[in-house]
C-alpha cells in the first residue's frame, strides 16, 4: 500500500505527527454540581508515573466515554477513583463528598463492572447475583426484588439456575454485569463490557446501559471499541501517558483535530505522480492506494471531492466508485495519540 502524506516527502509510509490537541474541554457541570470531580491526580509506580496531575468531571447524567492507548492511565484512574488504589496527591470528590476508602456510604451509590469476569463457579446465575447484591443490600427481601429485576433486565430468566461454565460468553457478559448493578446504582463503571461477544449479545449490553441511563443512572464507560463509544456516549476523554489530553463530545473532538472527510475512489493504475498531485490539492491530509481502491483523507473543505475528481479527469484516469465517509472517532483517536503500537 503506497501513503502519501502532505507532511512527508511523497516516496515515504510515515504518518503525520500527532495533533497536539487545545486544551480539554470545560465540563458541562462545575465540581460542586458534579458527581464524579478528580483534581490533579497523581500516582507513581516508582520511577513511572501513571496518572500525571489528572483532572476529571462528570456531571450527572451523562454516559462518560474514557478512552486511551494501553498503558494511558485509565484502569489506574478508575481504581483511584474507587479508592482501589492510593495516589500520591490530588482529591476525588463522588457525588459531591470526599471519597476515601472507608466512605462506604458512598461506595453503595456505586456499581462496577469489570472487564475481566468475575464470578463463582459453584454458584449459580440466581446465586452469584445475589451474593454481590448483599455486599450493599442486607434485606433479604428486598435483595430477592432486585435480584428478580437484574435477571430480567439482562435477559437471563431461562438461565437463572445455570452456574457460569454452562454459559456462552455473551451470557457470562451479561451476568457480570447484573452482579455489578443488581442493587441500582447512582453511578456505574463499565470497563470493556462487550470484549469478545456476538453481535447480538453486544446489541443487547449496550441497549441496557442506555435503558441504566435513562432511569438516572451515570455511567462512565470504557472501550476499545470506538463505534460504540461513538454510539452511546454524550462525552468523551482521550487519554495519554496519564493526562486528559481531550475532552469533549463527540462533535467538538473531531472539530479538535479538525478531521474531516475520507474520499474513496476506485481507480485502476494510479502512478505516483497522479498521487503526488492529489497529495499537493488543498485541504488533503494524506494520499493511501492500494488498487485499485484510493484513499483520499482530508481537511474540512466545500469541494474537496470535486478537486480529487478534477485531478483524475486532468490524468485521464476513469474512476468507477466514488464516495465520502465522514470523520470517526477512530480517526480522531489515532491523530490525538498517534499511531505507533503500545504495549
Amino acid at each position: 500500500m503506497d501513503d502519501i502524506s502532505t507532511t512527508a516527502p511523497a516516496d515515504s509510509a510515515t504518518s503525520p505527527a500527532p495533533v497536539a490537541p487545545t486544551a480539554p474541554t470545560a465540563a458541562p457541570a462545575a465540581a460542586a454540581d458534579s458527581i464524579v470531580a478528580v483534581d490533579n491526580l497523581v500516582k507513581r509506580y516508582g520511577d513511572v508515573v501513571a496518572l500525571d496531575h489528572f483532572n476529571l468531571t462528570i456531571a450527572p447524567g451523562e454516559i462518560f466515554g474514557l478512552l486511551g492507548p494501553n498503558g494511558s492511565g485509565k484502569t489506574t484512574a478508575i481504581n483511584c477513583i474507587l479508592q482501589l488504589l492510593t495516589f500520591d496527591k490530588g482529591a476525588i470528590r463522588l457525588f459531591g463528598a470526599p471519597m476515601t476508602p472507608t466512605r462506604y456510604d458512598l461506595k453503595r451509590k456505586i456499581g462496577v463492572v469489570p472487564q475481566n469476569v468475575a464470578l463463582f463457579d459453584e454458584l449459580t446465575v440466581r446465586e452469584n447475583i445475589d451474593f454481590f447484591c448483599a455486599l450493599y443490600v442486607d434485606d433479604r427481601r428486598e435483595r430477592a426484588r432486585l435480584v428478580g429485576e437484574a435477571i430480567e433486565f439482562v435477559g437471563l430468566g431461562d438461565y437463572t439456575g445455570f452456574r457460569p461454565r454452562k454459559l456462552s460468553g455473551g451470557l457470562l457478559r451479561r451476568l457480570n454485569i447484573a452482579c455489578g448493578i443488581a442493587h441500582k446504582p447512582q453511578l456505574a463503571f463499565f470497563d470493556e463490557p462487550t470484549v469478545a461477544v456476538d453481535p447480538q449479545s453486544r446489541a443487547a449490553i449496550l441497549e441496557g446501559i442506555r435503558a441504566m441511563n435513562e432511569r438516572g443512572c451515570t455511567v462512565v464507560y470504557t472501550s476499545h471499541y470506538m463505534e460504540e463509544v461513538e454510539e452511546i456516549c454524550s462525552r468523551i476523554m482521550i487519554m495519554d501517558r496519564g493526562r486528559a489530553v481531550a475532552v469533549g463530545t463527540n462533535g467538538e473532538l473531531k472539530a479538535m483535530v479538525g478531521a474531516g472527510e475520507r474520499i474513496m475512489v476506485e481507480v485502476a493504475g494510479l502512478s505516483p505522480a497522479v498521487r503526488e498531485r492529489l497529495a499537493a490539492l488543498p485541504h488533503v491530509r494524506r494520499v493511501t492506494y492500494s488498487e485499485p481502491e484510493l484513499a483520499v483523507q482530508c481537511e474540512q473543505g466545500a469541494r474537496n471531492v470535486a478537486d480529487v475528481l478534477a485531478v483524475l479527469a486532468a490524468e485521464g484516469c476513469a474512476p468507477g466508485r466514488v464516495y465520502a465517509e465522514p470523520p470517526t472517532l477512530n480517526d480522531v483517536f489515532l491523530e490525538i495519540t498517534g499511531k505507533e503500537l503500545r504495549d
